[in-house]
């Protein structure tokens, strides 16, 4: 009774599928699911600050590639996700699942990644399609996986069983060797990959040859990855005499590799992405780190009688230091004409023209600003002044 019994660290309540998700004495499960469940949160957060810093970004070429990068990352999510259709037991659900997702989610990273190989090799020589052509590539590719994996699903659940009598869960009827042949495909994206980042990684520019090597290190790992999961699939797992671990072994692969997805591409590009716009500003300035500032200012010291609001409109802080900039009609300091209080206000011929004065009318006016002389003579002439004045 004690062997049917739930192993240690899970309840009665929960179903015998998911024991692997508790059992403590089989801690392979355990440790799958803590390094999905890291990936799934990791994944998502750089996904989050990918899109955050997308409106910061002022690179026209990487900006173009941000769409490509935003794929993988959702992928790369996936890939964790469909972890624990691993770990579980096996049933109509699950299988299906893992039929169908595990070349579809792959194909879609690897034929993001071929894109962007392809984008870094057409710019090497000069050319650079537009970014919603290279989108298109990445989802034709990966629609191909789609169709061969809908396919292989419908005819191996759909048609009739030989024996007449089946068990119902017949989606998980498929040998090991089925399910890796169902792959092929993913395994060429996977060689394209890694041949499309060869020549990029021997390119003429420097930030572009880090793209490249981004891409052919993820390639080669994955390659890698691939390699040991197959042979222990097909091959290593019947050899020690453990096919009960066929499902660790895809577990494993998933979780390796989406992690090598986000820790040898996905991060390094996002650091460049950010860093990017720090290190091209003050190249594209020259030598002159604000050369707005610099220039305003330059124009203010060569024409100080022409420009000088331009003072008062970059920094308010003049305008009180100097008031004697500010000679707007529509200043409240309009009658203030920027002269010492010491000077002599002379008044020019448009000031007068201004009042509605002729030079004739100064002519009469000053001499009643002087003061009257001694002569008698001229005692009668005083009388006289104001009939002169215009009427």
């Amino acid at each position: 009774m004690g062997s049917t019994g739930p192993p240690k660290g899970c309840t009665s309540s929960i179903s015998s599928i998911y024991y692997n998700l508790c059992d403590l004495t089989t801690v392979w499960g355990i440790v799958v699911e803590a390094v999905a469940a890291a990936g799934v949160v990791t994944s998502f957060v750089l996904f989050i600050i990918l899109m955050a810093s997308l409106p910061f970004v002022t690179d026209k070429k990487r900006k173009a590639m941000v769409a490509l990068q935003a794929g993988i990352l959702a992928f790369t999510l996936g890939l964790f996700g469909l972890t624990f259709a691993f770990i579980v037991g096996r049933y109509s659900t699950s299988c299906a699942a893992r039929r169908f997702l595990f070349g579809v989610l792959f194909s879609g990273c690897l034929s993001s990644l071929m894109m962007h190989g392809l984008w870094l090799a057409l710019l090497q020589r000069g050319r650079m399609p537009k970014c919603w052509m290279f989108c298109l590539g990445a989802l034709a590719l990966w629609m191909v996986e789609v169709i061969i994996n809908t396919e292989w699903l419908i005819t191996t659940v759909v048609r009739s069983p030989p024996g007449g009598d089946f068990a119902p869960d017949l989606s998980c009827s498929f040998t090991n060797l089925d399910f890796v042949m169902a792959l092929i495909y993913v395994m060429v994206l996977l060689v394209a990959v890694v041949v499309m980042s060869v020549p990029v990684v021997i390119h003429k520019q420097k930030q572009w040859r880090q793209d490249g090597a981004f891409i052919l290190v993820t390639g080669l790992l994955s390659l890698a990855i691939w390699v040991t999961w197959i042979v222990m699939y097909l091959y290593g797992n019947q050899v020690v005499g453990s096919p009960s671990w066929d499902d660790p072994t895809l577990a494993i692969a998933l979780v390796s590799n989406a992690w090598v997805f986000l820790v040898f591409y996905s991060i390094p590009e996002l650091h460049l992405l950010t860093k990017q716009d720090q290190d091209q500003e003050p190249l594209d300035d020259g030598d002159h780190v604000y050369p707005a500032r610099s220039l305003v200012y330059d124009n203010i010291l060569k024409e100080p009688e022409t420009r000088p609001q331009n003072m008062y409109i970059e920094n308010k802080a003049f305008s009180m230091d100097e008031p004697t900039v500010s000679i707007r009609p529509e200043s409240p300091y309009g009658s203030y004409n920027g002269q010492m209080r010491s000077c002599v206000y002379q008044p020019t011929e448009i000031a007068l023209m201004a009042k509605g004065l002729t030079r004739m009318d100064q002519d009469v006016i000053l001499p009643r600003a002087r003061t009257p002389t001694l002569n008698p003579g001229s005692v009668g002439s005083l009388p006289r002044s104001p009939v002169s004045l215009p009427s």
